[in-house]
């Protein structure tokens, strides 16, 4: 099938005259190229062969540089309108030149888009008018619009809007599929503008769609956007935020992660965002990672609200996040509830679904529509079913110590952090990759694998989250890893006497001799160990099947010569007191404890193991 684009190239862009002078905002350059080069280009690479041009001011700049289009293997066409008729008048003006589906661009927008996905969207809903829509930093001062569940647009919320609004971040990004039928909402020789005047009082008359995406699409309508836009161009991010390249994604559980859990909150007036909770989302949207929520929602199924009453809840949460600045890039929820025969109950929702959690369906849901490499996504949760659903998808699984904290869980995440904040944190700063590197170059240097990385240091230091993270970095690149936790063999709590050392509650005599059974590839069970009153302790098998890297992680792995000389390289991870005391006192009150209880305990650790293991620092070939 033919396709057809319109591109909007005859504003004055008065806003950039000072860059501007004496061309027309479209052939504005970026990094060396006309901003409508880039366009051309686009539609080039997806297969159209028509492009429209309607050219006022300045024309000559315009059809002397693209002339008939042949050196990018369209063919191009020019309409000069005589007078300004907003963004319909010329379209209008050759509608008879236009007759199936077509795409409509402004001039003065940098996109890239998987313009395949946007087509088969609007041919899939039979859409007179598909309208591309998109979260935004600044929603409140932006032209909103509302779509249903089916993705059709039942509402426009222009600008200015009303004190006390709330409202889905779902912004006209000012690109559009029309069919040659919606013209009829188009008057000849009168000027409008289509997100102002036509859409809003055509979209109950039409089959009128929205399609949501991340995708890179900005205009650059001012000096200081300008230079923004060129710099994305020179970091790449225009071109990987394209849908045709796989993406990254942090999915987040919504309830006890992005605001406390009240238990079935039904209404939007308790809805409240953690005080954290802004801040780390703007971080994951300056970042490559897309911000998804994906949240079970059995109020449907309870019947304490119904799906509208849901929107509003959202609503709220969207409209507390977009007056910081932030924004979800999707939400995906699942309304039922697999347990029937209750009171009040809507049975409608009362079924064994595919999507809600610990199943992975919302997030392979998400996959699907955002081309996402779960391999390389987060899941964030605050209970065993995200850290299920999660890693059933193949994410690496962070959990948080708000909301439920994995309170009680038999399985756990990759990563435990205190909240949404510092997760964020420690996935966008990659605090280990320098280690990493200088890692993986001692490994391939080495003749005989495996190359076996001891890590010790004090509880609570960071040195199993950076275990972890070395592991997930070698295996994204294709190098196995096996990973030994020296926390599996701690006595538990009613097996350790009162005047007793570090090395007695680690049983580090058994660790001199099991180590080394396992690396000579004998089955060791180590008896493993409670880290919550409420967590289960299985017991854990270790088989080693001959991984190129081993990581021996644990507080006491360089505490004796026989377990140093199992190491090619010897990490220490080191902490101040203050810090080690503020960790101890988190870690402890997420487990029920008390504040004499807790600092009764932290004074008897700093005598018993703390003094003692920071010592074993002289050890290290590394210390962070």
């Amino acid at each position: 099938m033919k396709r057809t684009a319109v591109i909007l190239a005859g504003g004055k862009g008065t806003r950039l005259a000072s860059v501007t002078g004496d061309i027309p905002k479209p052939m504005v350059p970026l990094m060396g190229k006309p901003v409508l080069e880039y366009q051309i280009e686009l539609l080039a690479r997806y297969g159209f062969s028509e492009v429209w041009i309607l050219v006022n001011h300045l024309k000559e700049h315009i059809i002397s540089h693209f002339g008939d289009g042949s050196p990018w293997g369209l063919t191009i066409h020019y309409y000069e309108e005589t007078q300004p008729l907003g963004t319909t008048g010329g379209i209008k003006a050759i509608e008879d030149k236009l007759d199936q589906s077509f795409l409509v661009l402004y001039g003065d927008v940098i996109l890239d888009m998987d313009l395949d996905r946007l087509w088969d969207f609007h041919e899939s809903k039979n859409a007179e008018a598909t309208l591309v829509i998109h979260p935004n930093d600044h929603p409140y001062d932006s032209d909103l619009l509302e779509i249903d569940e089916k993705d059709r647009v039942i509402a426009f919320h222009p600008k200015p809007h009303p004190d006390e609004f709330r409202y889905h971040n779902q912004v006209n990004a000012a690109v559009y599929i029309l069919k040659p039928t919606f013209l009829r909402f188009l008057e000849e020789g009168i000027k409008a503008d289509f997100g102002r005047d036509i859409f809003p009082n055509a979209h109950s008359q039409a089959r009128m769609f929205g399609y949501s995406t991340p995708e890179y699409i900005k205009d650059m309508g001012t000096p200081d956007r300008m230079r923004k836009v060129e710099g994305d161009i020179a970091s790449g991010k225009v071109s990987r935020r394209s849908l045709r390249h796989p993406q990254k994604a942090i999915f987040l559980d919504r309830d006890g992660v992005i605001n406390p859990d009240l238990h079935l909150i039904h209404r939007p007036e308790d809805m409240h965002l953690f005080p954290f909770t802004a801040k780390a989302i703007q971080r994951i949207n300056r970042s490559d990672y897309l911000s998804i929520v994906v949240t079970n929602q059995s109020i449907i199924a309870r019947n304490l609200t119904d799906l509208k009453g849901l929107s509003e809840i959202h609503k709220k949460m969207e409209t507390d996040l977009g007056t910081e600045r932030a924004f979800l890039d999707a939400i995906y929820f699942c309304p039922h509830h697999p347990d029937s025969g209750y009171p009040g109950e809507n049975p409608k929702y009362k079924v064994d679904c595919d999507c809600r959690k610990p199943k992975p369906g919302m997030l392979l849901q998400a996959a699907e529509r955002f081309n996402i490499d779960l391999s390389r996504s987060f899941m964030i949760g605050d209970s065993e079913r995200d850290i299920v659903a999660g890693r059933s998808a193949g994410c690496t699984t962070i959990g948080v110590k708000t909301g439920k904290g994995l309170r009680p869980a038999k399985q756990f995440p990759d990563f435990f952090f205190q909240n949404l904040e510092e997760a964020v944190d420690f996935i966008l700063d990659k605090p280990f990759s320098d280690l990493w590197e200088d890692l993986e170059k001692k490994r391939k240097q080495k003749a005989e694998a495996p190359f076996v990385v001891s890590i010790a240091g004090n509880a609570r230091s960071g040195k199993t989250s950076m275990a972890r993270y070395l592991q997930r970095e070698w295996e994204l690149k294709g190098t196995p890893v096996f990973r030994i936790d020296l926390d599996d063999w701690i006595l538990p709590k009613e097996q350790r006497a009162i005047e007793v050392d570090v090395f007695t509650n680690f049983r580090l005599k058994s660790l001199e001799e099991d180590i080394p059974r396992i690396l000579r590839g004998e089955k060791v069970t180590a008896p493993g160990y409670r880290r919550h009153p409420e967590w289960e302790v299985p017991a854990v098998d270790y088989i080693y099947d001959h991984q190129p890297v081993v990581i021996i992680d644990g507080v006491v792995g360089l505490s004796s010569p026989a377990l140093r000389a199992l190491a090619d390289i010897k990490i220490f991870k080191s902490i101040d007191k203050e810090q080690l005391h503020e960790r101890f006192t988190r870690f402890y009150e997420w487990k029920g404890f008390e504040k004499e209880e807790i600092e009764s305990l932290f004074s008897t650790r700093d005598h018993q193991e703390y003094s003692i293991i920071a010592e074993h620092e002289a050890y290290a070939d590394i210390v962070l």
